[in-house]
């Protein structure tokens, strides 16, 4: 069993969830310019806009805290995706006008049921995504940026309690780095199919029992876990403004 673990702890590191260790897109490190890109005010101007619509949050890379990758969830018939930041922090972050357009690209995770950009940072600053929905521009709450202050911690810290068959109960330390508004959790197979994504308050969730869950992004009802096949968990820490403290991450067996 003692070697079991160690082959699981190395497969955490070596395969990881987003597979994004190391995985950093040639755009990731271009000088971006922004300076004369429209304003998130002026492409808003005369729409019908729904705030606070888009679930998104931002962390830093594991191994380069100057890279930051920014996850949202893509509903389905949303187009237009795109991406603005601020030139720094001290600006009101609900200011619209604060915000310009960066024309970079997402990339899939999750078969595409979650999407990342990637994007380096020298200084902290606000980002908010938007994409346009049933004839809506729906934006993001502001996400801030935390690289510099309040890099984000990746660690493997997860106990699996699985006294109920194919219904492991997750369990991880409750705000370990401070600044804890909400989990936000994903099972899925080892080459990144999405079981379940699920968010909660608590620090325990059990796949696949909702009654502590809060929000309920899964597309349809969750595959049952086979006895004897390995899965990937992952809950990401998010602060009120929308950065990840800390990332948990484990490869289980089903029992």
């Amino acid at each position: 069993m003692n070697t079991f673990k160690t082959i699981v702890t190395q497969l955490i590191y070596i395969t990881l969830f987003f597979t994004i260790v190391s995985c950093v897109s040639d755009d990731a490190s271009e000088s971006i310019q922004i300076e004369n890109s429209p304003r998130l005010s002026q492409i808003i101007d005369n729409q019908i806009i729904e705030t606070g619509a888009v679930i998104a949050c931002a962390a830093s890379d594991i191994d380069n805290s100057a890279i930051v990758h920014v996850y949202y969830y893509l509903e389905e018939g949303a187009t237009n995706v795109q991406f603005f930041e601020t030139n720094t922090l001290n600006v009101d972050q609900n200011d619209y006008s604060n915000y310009k357009k960066l024309a970079i690209t997402s990339q899939p995770l999750y078969e595409g049921f979650i999407q990342q950009f990637i994007r380096p940072f020298e200084l902290e600053q606000w980002i908010i995504i938007t994409f346009e929905l049933n004839g809506e521009v729906k934006l993001s709450n502001p996400i801030r940026t935390k690289n510099i202050s309040k890099a984000t911690v990746w660690t493997d810290d997860i106990t699996v309690n699985q006294q109920t068959p194919k219904m492991p109960n997750f369990t991880w330390e409750h705000n370990a780095n401070g600044d804890n508004e909400i989990y936000f959790q994903v099972v899925s197979t080892l080459d990144n199919g999405l079981l379940s994504g699920t968010y909660t308050y608590d620090n325990h969730f059990q796949y696949y029992n909702t009654s502590n869950v809060v929000l309920n992004i899964t597309p349809e009802n969750p595959l049952m876990l086979t006895t004897g096949n390995s899965y990937k968990f992952l809950v990401m820490d998010v602060s009120e403004d929308n950065w990840v403290n800390t990332v948990f991450q484990s490869i289980f067996m089903a029992e």
